[in-house]
């Protein structure tokens, strides 16, 4: 007998906001400011960026520095102030249909709550760019629950947050290797991988996920078909 869910807990950056390279431009520009990446060739730095999306910066940055806190606690401030000049000149979009699908999602009975590996600033300014306030329950990052992912923690955070009763009424979304990890860990019920950001099928599958979405507007789709959804969305 499968568990109805109580909760959504869905990645921003590459799963529900288009990213369009901005997390690594804005990487770079931290980089070039801080000299955090020097002791590396930057084709290796930004493949180690390419590969850890979705975790913390700040733990992304402790990497390239060697392991000098205070060296990646100045690039992450740079990635925020980079971050920050991009959207404000390009400014932020969602993926398309993502609201829609996050209302669906809250019509069916469900808590939906964002997570992502920005500081709590840029994750601001991304849902002010996008008038979300009021669409979702939560928005974590990782200062919020204390571990980014890989870990479980913000899984574990929205759980509590919220007041669902178990791990196994929780499914989560997102477009990166430490996303399905993070939704395993957590002992999530189900654990979704979306094709629209950063890392492909293969990786996804290899993570973890119990299935691969072209984006986020199939999830409840998905869910239905799994009868996952509160007894009442079904009629």
């Amino acid at each position: 007998m499968t568990t109805p869910l109580e909760l959504v807990v869905l990645d921003m950056a590459g799963t529900t906001v288009r990213d369009d390279g901005v997390v690594e431009q804005a990487f770079q520009r931290a980089a070039e400011r801080t000299g955090v990446a020097d002791r590396l060739p930057w084709d290796e730095a930004l493949a180690h960026v390419r590969a850890t999306m979705g975790q913390s910066k700040l733990d992304v940055f402790l990497h390239l520095s060697g392991g000098d806190a205070a060296a990646a606690a100045r690039a992450a401030a740079a990635f925020e102030d980079a971050y920050a000049e991009i959207v404000s000149t390009a400014g932020v979009a969602e993926i398309p249909g993502a609201a829609d699908a996050i209302q669906g999602l809250k019509d069916a009975g469900l808590a939906v709550v964002l997570t992502t590996g920005f500081p709590p600033v840029t994750r601001q300014a991304l849902l002010d760019g996008l008038g979300w306030e009021g669409l979702i329950d939560l928005a974590l990052s990782p200062a919020d629950a204390g571990r980014g992912r890989p870990a479980p923690d913000l899984v574990l955070t929205a759980l509590l947050r919220t007041g669902t009763s178990s791990v196994a009424a929780v499914a989560i979304a997102g477009d990166t290797v430490s996303d399905i990890h993070s939704g395993r860990r957590a002992g999530a019920g189900f654990v979704a991988g979306v094709l629209s950001g950063a890392h492909d099928r293969a990786a996804l599958s290899g993570a973890g996920a119990h299935a691969i979405l072209a984006d986020v507007t199939a999830l409840r789709a998905e869910l239905a078909a799994r009868e996952l959804l509160p007894v009442a969305a079904r009629v």
